[in-house]
């Protein structure tokens, strides 16, 4: 009940006032309200008795408690839209023209509200977004979706443009739309140091290349003179002592070179800038191939195994480079990694093993799971790592799991291979095969030296060292009439001053006055079409496609290996003796 302080200010007030009084919103326990009426009835001037008249007034107290905190909410909310100036904020009606307006909409695209109010969002985008009708569908978006996310460019009043950020989401009133609220930041600060972070990232990818590019060539430059000298050397007939260092000299260059591989590898295919070719595969040549050349190397008391599934095709379609890489790159590291005992071909080994909290980070590059001081495997940590970019690559996969038998591991790898078309393409396979499964045996020298007879060869060469090795080693394959040129300029003027009487040019690329690619440009020009050996320490991918591109006609990377070197003018001479 209300209390008696309640009901006598409302009889009071009714006998004042003579008339009826209402006194609402009485709070009584259990928090309900109630309201009081009080009705005075008088005969003449006589107060006959007063009328008190009682309702539960708690749900119309509620709903207007509600009203007032919604309106107030509202009116709250309506002042931070029109008053924040970093977004601008504002409603479209169902169709799409503008309903409201906040100062941030007018700070950011330059209207006033008396100008853009009623008109259609739409002014706020480029010709090619009208056109496209890019506003209307991204409505439609928004009532399918609940919302719609869009960056791109919009335009002011006075016609500049700026990167925008928007977000548009249908309002409704119960089930009815009513409009769509819209939100848009100017985003083309952040835009702009995107753009830069990007460009300073090209130019650091550039620079980076560069750097490999140069660093490649330093390197292979010295070690084209040491080891093309260490292979004449070693043809000098040397003691037995006096072979074995001389062994140790070239498999320490091997070493060096497989690194100096293994990063500019790393390097392309983390630059994205490496492709896989599409050609004649042979899985059990190759695989039978690298076997092979892994057997001299083997330590006393392991065997290499090869256990091919005879339901292997003899030939598909894939990357055979890439394919044997991996397969090589497996094989080393078993080969390494076992002191005793067996592996097969799955890659298994019986080697030392990988550590359980090694297993998460096997394929991560310059992981070595041995870097102390007394290290006794070589290796840059990178082999895993490119293996795995190469397979997937080829649309595969490669992995890793513990040796069943208790110590070694077990690696393997797959690829997706395609079925010849043609049948015809088998009768390619040999021809197809060659680039990638080099024999460690020398061909037959009457072979090269019978090709050699009486041919001239220009040697362009900058480096006194390497051309004085080259000359030896190319008179050791029989060709006896070399001439040789210091730089590009050099060349040019003895391949136009001999004018036919060169059968072939070694080329080097990075030459003073003019470098390779210039020279063979000017041999060119001049109307000489005598085969071009790119033969140069510069060894990054694409770099073989460019000098290819500017008319020369094969590529020979440093150091050179003189049975490749063998097999490449033996190409060109016999091409030239046949045409």
């Amino acid at each position: 009940m209300p209390n008696v302080d309640s009901l006598r200010t409302a009889i009071d007030t009714a006998l004042a006032t003579r008339k009826a009084h209402i006194l609402g919103d009485i709070l009584v326990e259990d928090e309900n309200y109630w309201s009081i009426r009080a009705i005075p009835v008088f005969r003449h001037e006589t107060l006959l008795y007063v009328v008190l008249e009682v309702e539960d007034t708690t749900e119309e107290h509620m709903k207007q408690a509600e009203l007032e905190e919604r309106l107030s909410t509202n009116e709250t909310f309506r002042i931070l839209v029109d008053t924040v100036k970093d977004y601008a904020i504002f409603m479209l009606n169902p169709k799409g023209n503008v309903a409201t307006w906040n100062a941030g909409a007018q700070l950011l695209k330059g209207y006033t509200k008396e100008d853009i109010v009623g008109r259609h969002f739409s002014n706020f985008y480029g010709l090619e977004d009208r056109l496209a009708d890019k506003p209307g569908k991204e409505l439609v978006i928004a009532l399918r979706d609940g919302r719609v996310e869009d960056e791109g460019w919009r335009y002011r009043k006075d016609g500049s443009r700026f990167w925008a950020n928007v977000i548009i989401t249908p309002v409704y009133r119960g089930d009815t739309l009513i409009g769509f609220s819209k939100v848009t930041r100017d985003l083309t600060e952040r835009r702009a140091a995107e753009a830069r972070l990007l460009s300073a990232y090209e130019e650091s990818a550039k620079l980076k290349s560069e750097f490999l590019a140069n660093m490649s060539h330093e390197i292979r430059t010295p070690m084209h003179g040491m080891l093309s000298a260490l292979t004449l050397l070693i043809d000098t007939g040397l003691d037995t002592e006096q072979l074995e260092l001389a062994h140790i000299i070239e498999e320490s260059g091997g070493v060096l070179l497989q690194v100096i591989n293994d990063i500019l590898d790393y390097s392309k295919l983390a630059s994205s800038c490496f492709s896989i070719s599409s050609d004649v595969i042979s899985v059990p040549d190759i695989i039978s191939s690298v076997a092979r050349s892994y057997q001299a190397t083997l330590r006393p008391g392991t065997r290499l195994e090869v256990d091919l599934d005879p339901r292997l095709p003899s030939s598909a379609n894939g990357d055979p480079l890439r394919y044997r890489q991996i397969v090589q790159n497996l094989v080393s590291n078993a080969t390494k990694f076992t002191e005793n005992g067996h592996h097969l071909t799955e890659v298994t080994d019986s080697g030392i093993g990988v550590p359980l909290n090694a297993v998460g980070s096997l394929f991560t590059p310059f992981t070595q799971f041995d870097n102390s001081a007394t290290k006794r495997y070589q290796g840059t940590g990178l082999g895993l790592s490119i293996c795995k970019s190469l397979a997937e690559l080829m649309d595969g996969s490669i992995g890793f799991r513990p040796n069943p038998a208790g110590y070694g591991s077990i690696f393997w790898f797959s690829t997706k291979l395609k079925k010849l078309k043609k049948l015809e393409q088998l009768d390619e396979l040999e021809t197809k095969l060659q680039p990638t499964a080099v024999s460690s045996t020398p061909l037959p020298s009457t072979n090269i030296k019978l090709a050699a007879t009486g041919k001239r060869l220009l040697l362009a060469e900058d480096n006194h060292i390497n051309q004085k090795v080259m000359l030896r080693m190319l008179k050791g394959l029989g060709f006896e009439h070399v001439d040789t040129a210091l730089d590009g300029v050099q060349a040019v003027a003895l391949a136009r001053k001999k004018l036919t009487n060169y059968d072939l040019i070694l080329m080097d690329i990075n030459m003073p006055h003019l470098d390779g690619v210039g020279a063979t440009v000017e041999i060119r020009n001049a109307g000489l079409q005598i085969p071009i050996i790119a033969m140069t320490a510069n060894a990054l991918k694409g770099q073989a496609e460019s000098y290819l591109a500017k008319g020369m006609d094969d590529y020979i990377a440093k150091p050179v290996d003189r049975q490749l070197l063998l097999k490449t003018l033996l190409k060109w001479i016999q091409c030239t003796i046949s045409s």
